[in-house]
């Protein structure tokens, strides 16, 4: 019987939190990354569209088991719509399908905002991943299709006009999870009757992770120039955030390295105490700052469902 491969790259694990540029899409950016740090393992937490900018969270090794709780975190966006023209990808890429000389005031575009605040009902755009019977929804459009894409509730907690001229109108909105920026854009232009389309889109907060955490792509192709592949990795693993940085939002408990051997062997560890944690059912352990597991607290026990070798 043949051995199973080794794989290719470093068991290295944790956190980039990258300022993508324009023009580079989520999938190659994440490929970039996986590259520059060798790493053997690497996935994104929320797609941005080539036309965004801004926030890519990207996990490498047994970060990657952690994206799900990055996913479900708010999101804040800048974003500014340009009124006069709906097109087909809700966006600049897009052909014009709907155009109109109106063109909203101020005061009709604030009076709108409450509409779009709380928990909505959104289309998805036509050219986007939701599937439809097993294909994404945009490679039905390219193809030319139409399709009846179902509504979906989202969660808007805050959405502001920044600023505006004639044509164009800024905003910033915070949301959950499953938001379509440029779904806002196109519902906006047709309550306003004056048709719209994202005209720029960046993101600057994915929960829990800062503004302050991105890192420019410029700046860690930039360290390709150094010679020396220790020295090059050192620098760039310098700009990892660690793993357990994802599951801030959970409620955590530190434990005994003794502890941690048996839950990386699979097995549940007894909780004693008076300051034992109440029953949970997700929370982390780490053990001297590590993370260890993800798992369930009930009946005076931390029972793991994910364990980290190398975060």
């Amino acid at each position: 019987m043949s051995k199973p491969r080794k794989p290719k790259g470093r068991p290295i694990s944790g956190w980039l939190i990258l300022d993508k540029p324009l023009d580079f899409g989520s999938t190659e950016a994440v490929s970039k990354i996986k590259w520059l740090f060798k790493a053997q393992k690497a996935g994104h937490a929320g797609t941005l569209d080539p036309l965004a900018s801004g926030m890519l969270p990207i996990a490498l090794g047994d970060a990657t088991k952690t994206v799900p709780y990055v996913m479900d975190g708010r999101k804040i966006y800048e974003f500014a719509v340009a009124w006069g023209e709906e097109r087909s990808t809700d966006d600049l890429e897009g052909e014009v399908t709907q155009s109109s000389d109106a063109r909203p005031s101020e005061e009709d575009i604030r009076a709108l905002l409450p509409k779009y605040t709380g928990v909505i009902s959104q289309v998805p755009p036509q050219f986007s991943a939701i599937k439809i019977d097993g294909n994404r929804a945009y490679d039905l459009a390219r193809e030319g299709e139409t399709v009846d894409i179902p509504a979906r509730e989202v969660e808007v907690f805050r959405l502001s006009l920044l600023g505006c001229t004639a044509n164009l109108a800024h905003f910033e909105i915070e949301c959950g999870k499953g938001t379509y920026v440029r779904s806002l854009a196109r519902d906006f232009g047709r309550d306003l009757g004056c048709f719209g389309h994202i005209a720029s889109l960046r993101r600057s907060f994915v929960a829990p992770f800062a503004e302050e955490t991105m890192v420019p792509l410029a700046e860690l192709v930039a360290l390709e120039k150094i010679e020396s592949d220790e020295e090059r990795l050192e620098a760039l693993d310098a700009f990892l955030i660690d793993t357990g940085e994802a599951l801030s939002n959970l409620p955590h408990i530190a434990i005994t390295e003794d502890q941690a051997h048996r839950l990386k062997m699979g097995n549940p560890i007894i909780l004693r105490g008076r300051d034992a944690p109440m029953a949970e059912p997700e929370a982390y352990a780490t053990s001297r700052g590590k993370l260890v597991a993800i798992g369930e607290i009930g009946e005076g026990e931390f029972r793991p469902k994910r364990v980290f070798v190398t975060a």
